[in-house]
């Protein structure tokens, strides 16, 4: 029986972890240690400067100001993610698990995860007709003001990507044991009682791991504000965040010149601000599961 297992490893686990390896670990790796050298050396010879590429980043007036807006962005573009699409999805989840389109279920949850499907190029052209001030539905350029460029980008993704919590909650909240719903029904709990007193609590753990899905995904965003905006999203940087001022520092755009390392070392910022977060959440995870077991 072991060696059945052993076999079944080899053949699904190791494929997986050879194409893992190959083509995100050790192009992060070798991210990480470019980001430790200057290539820009008059003989053209790699030279070794430690961390001063990344001093350069956090240090210089040009480079700090641009690294902070973009962090900033991105915290904002992660937090209207968790605000609305979050809930969004709850409702949408609850919808359709609510038997009154029981009929018309699967069709529905299609439509609704249609837009996760689309390429973002699409996405971008549609949303740019749809809110269009010359022949749009709104007369005003919300894409041309500092103040609503960053939350209108947000909210276009939103709707591209409300899908996946839906689908997350969705088959959560099929998977709540139908005795503890009857029980609650004969205690006198209505439809809207049992949701939030039994459903919900059922469910809550799920809302972690859609919350630090989200953080991950959105901290490694770049499509669809650079399909909108180009790699200097305007105006005035506003909707500038993390993956597209890596594009511009790594590629040279908009008028800045390309800096190899200097991009490497951005890249390896990116990776440690996901990192951590992402660490915390699973080491208070482990922590709680091993208080439950003691």
């Amino acid at each position: 029986m072991r060696r059945a297992h052993y076999r079944y490893f080899l053949a699904f686990t190791l494929p997986a972890l050879a194409v893992y390896v190959i083509f995100a670990a050790l192009p992060l790796l070798n991210s990480m240690y470019f980001s430790l050298f200057d290539t820009d050396t008059d003989d053209g010879a790699a030279r070794f400067v430690g961390l001063d590429n990344y001093r350069y980043l956090f240090t210089n007036p040009t480079t700090s100001e641009r690294f902070w807006n973009a962090l900033t962005n991105n915290v904002e573009y992660f937090a209207i993610h968790l605000v609305v699409e979050v809930p969004l999805g709850l409702l949408l989840a609850a919808l359709l698990t609510s038997g009154r389109l029981r009929r018309s279920t699967g069709v529905y949850r299609t439509l609704l995860f249609i837009p996760t499907t689309l390429s973002v190029v699409i996405v971008g052209f549609i949303w740019r007709l749809i809110i269009n001030p010359l022949w749009g539905l709104v007369d005003f350029p919300l894409l041309g003001d500092e103040r609503t460029a960053l939350p209108t980008i947000s909210l276009m993704s939103v709707w591209q990507y409300v899908g996946i919590p839906m689908i997350f909650l969705y088959s959560a909240l099929l998977a709540v044991p139908g005795d503890i719903l009857e029980a609650a029904r004969i205690e006198g709990a209505g439809a809207w009682t049992a949701f939030w007193r039994v459903k919900f609590p059922l469910i809550a753990p799920q809302f972690g791991l859609i919350a630090i899905l989200t953080y991950i995904w959105t901290f490694n965003g770049f499509d669809l504000v650079f399909a909108l905006n180009g790699s200097a999203p305007g105006p005035n940087y506003s909707t500038d965040i993390l993956g597209t001022l890596f594009y511009r520092t790594f590629f040279g755009s908009s008028g800045q010149v390309a800096d190899l390392d200097l991009g490497a070392a951005v890249a390896s910022v990116i990776f440690l601000i996901i990192l951590v977060i992402t660490g915390a959440y699973f080491g208070l995870l482990h922590r709680r599961l091993k208080s439950y077991e003691l």
